[in-house]
């Protein structure tokens, strides 16, 4: 892979906005911007624009591949393919399944985490979406893998992942939940409301014992009802939840997109993909983990019923949806797919945006949101 010494005079999105200057890397950090004199920097066409590398919380799969797979290949491919999109980290999520296959999915993230290949995205860590989610509000998750939040439990897949496991989807009203909660936050692992039949107040309680952030609003939680505005209604009320939203015109319309924009601050709206392994596969049946069979047609992805099931979006693709849809400029569009994740995260201290210190995980593209180079921590992982 192609190490790169930095850019010259270059438009650089840094937390100033869009700059020209130049921009120094060594050892995979960033270690200057600005008039620099010094030679080997790359010079790009002035069409062009380096943002920080995109951050994926939310991602299942890609390639013909899947995270539950639980195999070293498997995230090597969804690796590689994701820097196509200009995505430089992301968490391999899982789904809800029987404990075997999930320990056995997060012992692989853990393996590869310690292997630490430098080649495609950095994997960040496991998002556990599920098992303990509401039957009522399954999504396309197997019913019959639904478990109840039992600390043990979760201590079992912890250990698996070798301590990797940073976010975990759950609904939170489930009874016995809140002493789950309460050891997830004491060991700074993000909560999500996701797949969640809470209302208002329970939303509200879970916010109180420290949730953070709400799994695909709108899609497999409680909606809003002008009596009992539920989950969604606590998603925009309550600015202390970060807000996961998918943009892709299909799990949520555009009015529905620039309500939630409208409603949110500016650092709480995180764009994700919730892609599947049919994404940068051709349009066809796909059979997951569990016997489930999935179709994809024209960008969606649904279960035999008509469940949407997963997407096959591509970040780029996301944050250009959002400034079509809201009117949003690219650096504020970017910062939904940057540095608002890294701070769900608690990772921004090393990534989510361009900076002195940082990982050099940088991204070029055009006005359009085209990616042409992809480079993560110095390295050029991905080229057009």
């Amino acid at each position: 892979m192609e190490q790169i010494k930095g850019y010259k005079n270059s438009r650089i999105l840094t937390d100033k906005g869009i700059v020209k200057a130049d921009l120094l890397i060594e050892g995979g950090v960033i270690k200057s911007i600005g008039k620099l004199d010094c030679d080997g920097l790359t010079e790009l066409d002035s069409d062009r624009i380096i943002i920080p590398g995109f951050i994926d919380q939310h991602i299942h799969g890609a390639a013909g591949c899947d995270a539950i797979d639980g195999s070293l290949d498997a995230l090597h491919a969804m690796a590689e393919a994701l820097a196509q999109e200009g995505t430089t980290g992301f968490l391999a999520t899982t789904t809800t399944h029987s404990s075997a296959v999930i320990e056995k999915a997060v012992g692989a993230v853990n393996e590869y985490i310690k292997a630490s290949p430098d080649s495609g995205a950095e994997i960040l860590g496991v998002h556990l979406e599920g098992p303990f989610i509401s039957e009522r509000f399954l999504g396309a998750q197997l019913p019959e893998y639904v478990a109840q939040p039992l600390v043990d439990t979760f201590r079992r897949y912890e250990s698996a992942s070798g301590g990797n496991i940073r976010l975990v989807s759950m609904s939170t009203e489930t009874e016995g939940a809140d002493e789950l909660v309460a050891y997830l936050v004491s060991k700074g692992i993000v909560v999500s409301l996701g797949h969640t039949d809470a209302t208002y107040i329970q939303a509200k309680q879970a916010v109180a014992a420290g949730a953070t952030c709400v799994t695909h609003t709108y899609n497999a939680q409680r909606p809003v009802h002008h009596r009992e505005v539920g989950t969604v209604g606590a998603a925009m009320l309550l600015d202390e939840l970060y807000c996961e939203l998918i943009c892709d015109g299909i799990h949520v319309s555009a009015p529905a997109v620039k309500l939630l924009h409208k409603n949110k601050p500016a650092d709480k709206l995180v764009l994700i993909t919730d892609a599947l392994r049919a994404k940068y596969m051709a349009d066809g049946v796909y059979e997951e983990d569990g016997g489930q069979l999935i179709t994809v047609n024209g960008g969606e992805a649904r279960l035999p019923d008509g469940t949407l099931a997963g997407s096959v979006l591509r970040m780029n693709d996301a944050v250009r949806y959002l400034m079509d849809k809201t009117g949003i400029d690219l650096p504020a569009a970017v910062k939904c797919a940057t540095e608002n994740p890294a701070k769900c995260l608690g990772v921004f201290d090393r990534v989510g945006s361009i900076s002195v210190g940082k990982d050099a995980n940088l991204v070029i593209v055009d006005e359009s949101l085209r990616v042409y180079t992809t480079v993560r921590r110095g390295k050029v992982i991905y080229s057009l």
